[in-house]
């Protein structure tokens, strides 16, 4: 099954809405999310992104140009060939109706 991980910077509003709405549209897909800032991530409780998830992910979509960033000073190019950004700015609420439609367009399913 062909997983795609998205990726924001708290994994609370945009990379959790990209997770739970296409996970529960697209069962053929795994989808996971995670955040690039890990003390943010562990005050809120949220997940951060770990090597294992970029392992296992066959695509990973960033929100923003930033995320990417921090995941080439975290693990250098490695993981370059399979990021795509979706210029996403963090403006939204999780589970928003902007957000998804937002994700509709700028995500699509292969």
């Amino acid at each position: 099954m062909k997983s795609i991980l998205f990726v924001c910077l708290a994994n609370k509003d945009l990379s959790k809405t990209a997770e739970d709405y296409f996970g529960a549209n697209y069962s053929d897909l795994c989808f996971d999310s995670a955040g690039t800032n890990k003390n943010t991530c562990n005050k809120l409780g949220t997940y951060y992104m770990s090597k294992e998830q970029l392992d296992l992910a066959d695509e990973v979509f960033v929100m923003e140009n930033k995320h990417l960033k921090t995941i080439k000073e975290l693990f250098g190019n490695k993981y370059y060939d399979k990021i795509t950004v979706l210029n996403i700015n963090d403006i939204y609420k999780y589970g928003s109706k902007e957000l998804i439609e937002v994700l509709k367009v700028k995500y699509y399913v292969k």
